[in-house]
């Protein structure tokens, strides 16, 4: 997979902010991140991210808006980084 980086070093906006919004500063050690691998990982956190969306908005324009976004989301992209700076923290201990 190529990864072009065209929004402050992620693949796109929708990726940028996802992570942004959702994921950064998070605990990754509450993730189980040794024990999945990217693709379990990028399903668990597109529907963690959609069920955010589906209890904080209502049903609606908005909300339909909102869970569309998450289409453009890289998922992989994100997976591999959050598993990436996992263990590189378990290096670092």
């Amino acid at each position: 997979m190529t990864n072009t980086t065209n929004y402050n070093g992620w693949t796109n906006y929708a990726t940028w902010r996802i992570n942004l919004e959702i994921f950064d500063g998070m605990d990754l050690d509450d993730w189980c991140l040794d024990m999945l691998d990217v693709v379990e990982l990028a399903g668990w956190m597109k529907d963690h991210v959609g069920e955010i969306i589906e209890e904080a908005a209502q049903p609606g324009l908005a909300r339909d808006y909102a869970l569309a976004f998450l289409s453009d989301v890289n998922w992989q992209e994100l997976a591999q980084t959050a598993r990436d700076e996992y263990l590189q923290g378990d290096l670092e201990v």
